[in-house]
C-alpha cells in the first residue's frame, strides 16, 4: 500500500492526533469521521480525517 492512501485521524475535542489509517480516495469522497477511543481525553470521541 502506498503512502499516498495514508490519512491521520484527529480527536475533535482535544486535537490530538491519535490513529493513522488507509483510504480508498478514488472511491470515498469526503472525509472520514468515525468514533474511536482517545488515550488523552479518555473515552470514545469524534476522530476526523486531517490533511
Amino acid at each position: 500500500m502506498s503512502q499516498d492512501n495514508l490519512i491521520k485521524l484527529e480527536c475533535s475535542e482535544c486535537h490530538r492526533i491519535n490513529y493513522h489509517t488507509y483510504r480508498n480516495k478514488k472511491k470515498v469522497k469526503n472525509r472520514l469521521e468515525t468514533s474511536k477511543h482517545c488515550e488523552w481525553c479518555g473515552k470514545h470521541t469524534l476522530h476526523k480525517e486531517t490533511k
